[in-house]
């Protein structure tokens, strides 16, 4: 990619490395790994819930990436690199209430994120998208108000020349097959419980033809016995 030089004057800052104050030794680049941890972990750089970007060449794409600081920031230096080694963007933030000011970037790249809302925004778009451009974009970020600490995250993007529309028949296959045996059940379970209250109605009415019968066949039999005894002293 191509390098707009913009205001930018000073050496590039590889991910990992940060300058010592000028008083202490000027230009001089020190490793992380002589830093505490405990202060590293202050500072947060987040590329958000995936660390995975697919675009479509020719196309712009969102690069995204957010820092949180403990105890705020101030000249805080943030940058974006392309495969490790190549800076792309360039900024600084005087302070919460400032936004960004830009001292380089290449001439795809253009700065889409905000720093005095609510979150410390410092995303990017790369426009018109190559083939070429796939690859880890790091996002870095340098705090001297902490310290000097410094975090970075990493995005990969993939670049491809159609988007591929995703096959869902086997899906609908199977959401018609177990909707139909969910149907199946539901009517064998409605068909079951009319065919039992059919047969209940049924048996309920042979019970009331049964008792009305042997309470007819009772009473016969007491008007019998009546007439009987009602006959029996005239014999006498």
């Amino acid at each position: 990619m191509p390098w707009d030089e913009g205001s930018w004057r000073g050496p590039v800052l590889l991910p990992g490395t940060v300058f010592l104050p000028a008083a202490t030794a000027p230009h001089t680049l020190l490793p992380p790994g002589l830093y505490i941890l405990a202060i590293a972990f202050a500072l947060e750089v987040s590329v958000g819930k995936t660390n995975t970007v697919m675009a479509l060449n020719g196309s712009d794409v969102l690069l995204p990436c957010t820092f949180t600081t403990c105890i705020g920031f101030q000249d805080l230096i943030f940058t974006w690199y392309f495969n490790s080694t190549e800076l792309i963007y360039h900024g600084k933030i005087k302070s919460k209430t400032s936004e960004p000011i830009l001292v380089g970037r290449n001439p795809r790249v253009e700065f889409v994120g905000s720093t005095t809302g609510k979150d410390n925004n410092i995303s990017i778009v790369l426009k018109d998208v190559e083939l070429s451009d796939a690859g880890r974009y790091t996002c870095h970020v340098l705090n001297p108000k902490e310290k000097k600490a410094q975090h970075n995250a990493t995005i990969f993007l993939t670049v491809v020349h159609k988007m591929e529309k995703t096959d869902n028949t086997v899906t609908l296959i199977i959401v018609g097959v177990v909707g139909g045996l969910i149907g199946l059940l539901i009517l064998f379970m409605l068909v079951k419980r009319v065919v039992l209250f059919i047969i209940k109605k049924t048996q309920d009415g042979k019970k009331e033809c049964l008792v009305s019968s042997s309470g007819n066949d009772n009473t016969e039999n007491g008007l019998a016995g009546s007439k009987a005894e009602q006959k029996a002293p005239q014999k006498a």
